[in-house]
């Protein structure tokens, strides 16, 4: 039988059916992720990353460009001008549904740091048994001056020689040995803080499933505004004070965080829905890197994975000279000092012209109005992304060149249409966007079979997840109804999802 016979088999000729209506749809259209931009060696290992777990390409590029970030924040700084300067340290956001493998993913990349954070930890075993038995000495003597002080206060006898003695202790107090512990999943931001001022200044919140961070205590209603404010602080490098009550107060100076956070859309539309004001108004949002990969799913057909990845292999092998390299501490011992990377005269010439392009753009009659806050940190991170290109090739000396400029600022600028397509599909009505998204699959589905009708059993068995049950495709079909573009009918027995010809058309 041939195309045209087959279609539409629902017995309505083709010319009374009515004009389709256009869905209010997501007028956003995605591209692919630009993998074209990243230096060779990242390029090798995310194809390889690509090739073994068949997730998404713009996941597993952020991810390795996120642990990129992790092992050279703490060796550079980037300055765009003479004024303003400032980390290289990433914020990513991954929009990705539950079973695309971002654990997978998360597991190639963060596995060369976790064996860093391995051998350092038994190294330095000595020197933390030593500690901890100095610091039991420690707490033995101050526990006897402060008895000695509160008898001598019970019977009136003078404590004036305890006092000086246990004044004289505090100053001795053992200090722990700094021992690198770069990786950090579900913390509230105080302990967040208090690591990065007394343990390791650099590290990185990797999470695969970051609803613990988006849905945990650490977004609650009371805490959600202290907890941006603090992220917000350490995107930007500045300083940090908390005072505490019952505990010692401190500072986090010169330290470097990573952020690298994989979200279900639903998990990030009730977080926006809680603090979106807050989140978008105190610019938190504007500093990640955002992006919504379609998904593979449904197309990970069974291949029998290589086990010679040399693409990745000479990717962990370079993030393991950066995480080896010493870095270098300021003045406080606690902070760290970092070297300024500054453009080269070709690349700033770059960075000005696509910092000018975007910033025409944010006109109210721009086309990047609606996302006025992200724009306005894109060029901020472009930098940061050139820089980290510049010490994965070049190392963490050296002036940045104008490739690592332009490769920066283009996969800036298509993490910025990312967060277009994705926050304005999140402020769309659930509804409108599963109506949108069985539209495309019915029309895609009808093309391959040639046809213009679907059995509802078709529908149960290969419509994307989220549109297989009865409960979950009606209400979308109902508004395909409306708009004219299907129709829901019986023919015998069966059920069948039946298209709106003009759609499936030549030209249409």
């Amino acid at each position: 039988m041939s195309a045209a016979l087959k279609l539409n088999l629902d017995a309505t000729p083709i010319e009374q059916w009515p004009e389709p209506q256009p869905l209010a749809g997501n007028q956003y259209e995605p591209e692919a992720y630009p993998i074209e931009c990243l230096p060779e060696g990242i390029r090798a290992a995310v194809l390889d990353v690509h090739q073994t777990s068949q997730a998404p390409m713009a996941m597993i590029g952020t991810c390795a460009i996120c642990a990129l970030s992790l092992a050279a924040q703490g060796h550079v700084s980037v300055a765009r001008d003479e004024v303003t300067h400032g980390p290289v340290s990433i914020f990513a956001l991954i929009e990705a549904p539950s079973g695309e493998r971002k654990t997978t993913v998360d597991g190639f990349f963060n596995r060369t740091v976790r064996e860093y954070e391995t051998l350092e930890f038994e190294a330095a075993k000595p020197l933390i048994n030593e500690y901890q038995a100095a610091l039991q000495i420690w707490e033995g003597k101050r526990a006897g001056l402060k008895d000695a002080i509160k008898h001598a206060a019970k019977n009136n006898k003078p404590s004036v020689e305890f006092e000086a003695k246990l004044r004289e202790l505090e100053q001795a107090k053992p200090k722990a040995p700094m021992v690198p512990e770069l990786l950090i999943g579900d913390a509230t931001s105080e302990a967040l803080t208090f690591g990065l001022a007394t343990k390791w200044p650099s590290a990185g919140i990797v999470s695969s499933e970051a609803a613990v961070i988006f849905g945990g205590a650490a977004m609650g209603n009371d805490s959600i505004t202290r907890n941006l404010g603090a992220l917000n602080q350490l995107w930007e490098g500045g300083t940090l004070k908390t005072a505490r009550r019952s505990v010692e107060s401190f500072t986090v100076r010169n330290a470097r965080l990573t952020v690298c956070l994989q979200v279900q859309k639903a998990v990030l539309r009730e977080f926006l829905a809680k603090g979106g004001n807050l989140a978008r108004g105190s610019g938190f949002l504007a500093r990640f890197l955002i992006c919504a990969p379609e998904s593979t799913q449904g197309t990970r057909f069974y291949r029998e994975p290589s086990k010679h990845l040399a693409g990745l292999a000479r990717f962990d092998a370079r993030l393991t000279q950066l995480l080896t390299e010493p870095i270098r501490f300021d003045e406080t011992g606690h902070g760290i000092e970092t070297t300024m990377l500054t453009f080269s005269t070709d690349a700033k010439n770059i960075w000005i012209e696509a910092f000018n392009l975007i910033e025409a753009e944010l006109a109210p009659s721009g086309e990047l109005s609606d996302v006025r806050d992200i724009a306005s940190k894109s060029m901020d991170n472009a930098a940061r992304l050139a820089a980290l290109f510049h010490v994965f090739e070049h190392g963490t000396t050296g002036t940045i060149g104008a490739d690592s400029v332009r490769a920066g600022c283009e996969l800036a600028a298509w993490h910025l249409g990312q967060a277009q397509y994705l926050l304005a599909e999140i402020a769309q009505a659930p509804s409108a966007n599963q109506a949108t998204k069985l539209d495309a699959w019915l029309i895609k589905r009808c093309t391959e079979l040639s046809s213009n009708r679907i059995a509802t059993s078709d529908v149960s068995s290969y419509a994307p997840r989220g549109l297989r049950l009865l409960d979950e495709y009606l209400p979308p079909l109902h508004e395909l109804e409306a708009a004219e573009r299907a129709k829901l009918v019986s023919i015998g027995n069966k059920k069948f999802i039946v298209i709106n010809p003009k759609l499936l058309s030549e030209g249409a």
